[in-house]
């Protein structure tokens, strides 16, 4: 029986996040979420289950809407790292979900680590 890729995106999704978790007990989670057209990232507290955080390239403040290139998703980790900031949180772990760590996810990343998020 072959696998869909949906079917492998979640399997995918799964293992990376009970990964993370039981390496990072008590760290909020940095979860990306891409689509074809936007890029998005919480910080999540799942201790408490709420979201401290938030950033996306939805956001018109953020100059970015409409597009999803990599130096959107750049400006999107530059972001959530100035919330999470603000939020008083400095040591996360990246939840990639099923995506790659590649591109713009990459991107993201690295723009986090750049403005002071430890992960």
């Amino acid at each position: 029986m072959a696998n869909s890729k949906r079917d492998l995106f979640l399997k995918r999704r799964l293992r990376v996040r009970n990964k993370l978790r039981k390496m990072n007990p008590g760290h909020m989670r940095l979860s990306v979420h891409r689509s074809n057209k936007n890029i998005s990232v919480q910080l999540i507290d799942d201790v408490k289950g709420i979201t401290v955080a938030s950033a996306s390239s939805l956001e018109k403040d953020l100059g970015i809407v409409g597009k999803n290139n990599v130096e959107a998703a750049a400006k999107v980790g530059t972001t959530i790292a100035e919330r999470a900031k603000k939020a008083g949180v400095e040591n996360v772990y990246f939840d990639r979900g099923g995506f790659l760590f590649h591109g713009k996810v990459k991107a993201l990343a690295e723009a986090a680590r750049e403005g002071g998020l430890k992960f």
